[in-house]
């Protein structure tokens, strides 16, 4: 045997070697991938939570309370404060008592159907 046909047939059981190491390895675990994953396989972010909105009473309040923060700090006098409304008005009209009955019997059913499930 001439050394070619040696070194040929080393090559080929290489070969063979090699892709039985490849088939061996992808049973045992899935082969990494590269790039991005499919779109159905990709996880949906959990959903997020709403943003809270200032009021612009409360945004008021905050610009006056800095405002004076700013002059105490610069040495400046303050602009004067504006006093607060003596009644806090929000825009609904009060609850009813048999709506609060309402209200707090269903809270209730909603937290015992929850302390049952866990």
């Amino acid at each position: 045997m001439d050394i070619q046909s040696i070194v040929a047939q080393l090559r080929q059981e290489a070969g063979r070697i090699e892709h039985a190491i490849v088939a061996l390895t992808g049973l045992g675990s899935q082969p990494s991938r590269r790039g991005r994953p499919p779109k159905k396989s990709q996880a949906r972010p959990a959903t997020v939570k709403k943003r809270r909105r200032m009021s612009p009473a409360a945004r008021k309040r905050i610009s006056a309370a800095m405002k004076q923060r700013w002059a105490e700090w610069k040495g400046k006098s303050a602009p004067k404060k504006a006093m607060p409304a003596s009644k806090k008005t929000t825009g609904r009209k009060p609850m009813s008592a048999a709506m609060r009955k309402k209200l707090s019997a269903m809270m209730k059913a909603r937290w015992a159907e929850r302390k049952a499930k866990s």
